[in-house]
């Protein structure tokens, strides 16, 4: 059954009447417009705090602090009071919100990390902002890295990994294709930078699982996940390309669902703009693609940025609920921005939108949300109801006890290096330095060549019809080559880890596909290489 969530008050014709946000229309989208300072952080609070309310997790970045107040109650404040007077309510119930704090540098929240691996090389080329001849060489970086079995968890892996490939390009140029030295050291050069934005943190493991963001309290309030910007947002395509990461997961981790009577999460992206700024055209295809697919998995995705002309007419065309607050127009061009912006929206015949929206003051907007035939109502002008939680920033004490009481508190905190793509190329390269120094022995063991975990057969001893593979011993199907694959990653010593050991394995590498013959890592719809077995 739908739930209204009200978000703001319209005055018209001397009535006063409410303008809800329906919940089971909630993952069709929206967006929240407006110049800075008109009102747009509390909006996003209110709406926030109403999922929170119905059960619904919500995920946002706080690229200010001042979201962080939403896990204090809020207080009567003398604006609050003239506001609520003019709407003729009542005073909400003064109440926080259940909070989980998050930020890759580990500071002002539960550590974030991904893998370089899971990321791909389609959104770490665009984070890395490289040209269409150095993607194709980190495209083959990851394929060969897949080829052989190498898993690409953190900065080091991909250095170490880019490093061996021009040193020994010539062996992989029939295969694979040229491989340039400059577009490596160009891709060498750009995750230095990266490194030094905060790459170092955000890359590694253990990797977020976004089951831990989709969670709700005893009372049956959803969690909101507030992600600490303020520094990341210095470094705007490690944010875009993370938020951009998350929204994928979600959509690939998250199962059919259809029409629901409320979403399973609702996503807010501040700042959209970063998002679509210098995007190559496959990456807003794909973007476009995740958004409209996504909401048949029970995800709300609300844009939050200054103009709606921000946001690419594929994706502005999908947003039905919609929220905007004041635009200034002071020069020709603001004019156009006004009269553009005014047009996406459902005419009033009692309203000239775009004059309004000049006219607006703070907390004010125009807002126009789907009806219960998932139609466009005609937009309104509305003033925004007060938050039930503290509008403003928390204290550094009152963060870090919210922090240390966190249900996910202890889980992230302390980083996992295992071995990966670093120490195999590392110790591959020092076996071949000693047995360059020594004389070849009589036998080697091949089951060290890398041809070995792609499934090349032509260096591998050979054996009776009666022998079976080692890969075989464990079984067969999935579970067999995650065992015969991992078993190898991790020295191949038959020895079987700790079943917590394997957990983490699991969730925090690769997605991986075996079988006999090869193995092929595959990423997902905004990942990188789709390859058939």
């Amino acid at each position: 059954m739908s739930k209204p969530l009200l978000v703001a008050k319209s005055i018209a014709k001397n009535q006063i009447f409410d303008l809800h946000l329906l919940s089971d229309w909630a993952n069709r989208h929206g967006c929240i417009t407006g110049a800075t300072g008109t009102g747009k952080t509390v909006t996003l609070q209110v709406l926030a705090q109403s999922f929170s309310d119905i059960g619904v997790p919500v995920f946002m970045a706080d690229v200010k602090g001042d979201l962080s107040g939403m896990a204090q109650a809020g207080q009567l404040s003398p604006k609050m009071q003239q506001r609520i007077e003019m709407l003729g309510i009542e005073a909400p119930t003064w109440q926080a919100c259940p909070v989980t704090f998050w930020d890759v540098f580990g500071k002002q929240g539960h550590p974030v990390r991904a893998t370089i691996s899971d990321l791909g090389p389609l959104l770490l080329g665009r984070m890395l902002n490289l040209n269409e001849t150095q993607e194709g060489v980190l495209q083959l970086a990851f394929k060969i890295a897949d080829d052989n079995g190498l898993l690409l968890l953190d900065i080091k892996d991909l250095r170490a990994m880019l490093q061996y490939l021009g040193d020994n390009a010539s062996e992989f140029q029939t295969e694979y294709g040229n491989i340039s030295a400059a577009s490596i050291g160009a891709i060498q050069r750009a995750l230095l930078a990266i490194a030094e934005q905060g790459g170092e943190e955000f890359f590694g493991e253990p990797m977020l699982n976004l089951d831990d963001m989709m969670q709700t309290d005893t009372s049956g309030k959803g969690f909101i996940n507030i992600l600490a910007a303020d520094q990341l947002l210095q470094a705007p395509r490690l944010y875009s390309t993370f938020l951009l990461w998350m929204l994928s997961e979600l959509y690939e981790n998250l199962p059919e669902v259809g029409d629901v009577a409320q979403p399973k999460m609702v996503f807010f992206f501040d700042e959209a703009h970063l998002l679509f700024d210098e995007a190559p055209k496959v990456l807003l295809q794909k973007i476009e693609q995740v958004v409209r697919l996504i909401r048949s998995k029970g995800v709300g995705v609300y844009f939050v940025t200054q103009n709606p002309l921000d946001i690419p007419d594929t994706v502005l065309g999908q947003l039905g609920n919609r929220v905007q607050h004041a635009l200034r127009a002071y020069t020709p061009r603001d004019q156009k921005a006004v009269q553009a912006a005014a047009e996406t929206f459902r005419p009033n015949p009692d309203l000239d939108t775009a004059a309004v929206i000049s006219e607006l003051g703070v907390g004010e907007a125009l807002i126009s949300f789907l009806d219960e035939k998932g139609r466009p109502n005609m937009v309104q002008r509305g003033f925004i109801v007060p938050p039930a939680s503290q509008i403003g920033a928390i204290t550094a004490e009152q963060r870090q006890t919210i922090i240390a009481n966190s249900i996910v508190a202890g889980v992230y905190e302390k980083a996992i290096d295992r071995e990966s793509a670093y120490e195999k190329i590392k110790g591959r390269v020092a076996q071949s330095n000693a047995s360059n120094s020594q004389p070849a022995p009589t036998t080697s063991n091949e089951n060290q060549d890398w041809g070995r975990s792609s499934g090349n057969t032509q260096h591998a001893p050979q054996q009776s019809n009666s022998q079976q593979p080692a890969q075989e011993s464990d079984g067969g199907g999935i579970a067999g080559a995650l065992g015969g694959m991992f078993g190898n990653l991790f020295g191949g010593s038959g020895i079987r880890r700790k079943d917590n050991v394997a957990e983490t394995m699991v969730k925090s590498a690769v997605r991986t596909i075996g079988s006999q013959v090869g193995r092929e890592i595959i990423r997902g719809v905004l990942g990188s290489i789709m390859k058939k077995r």
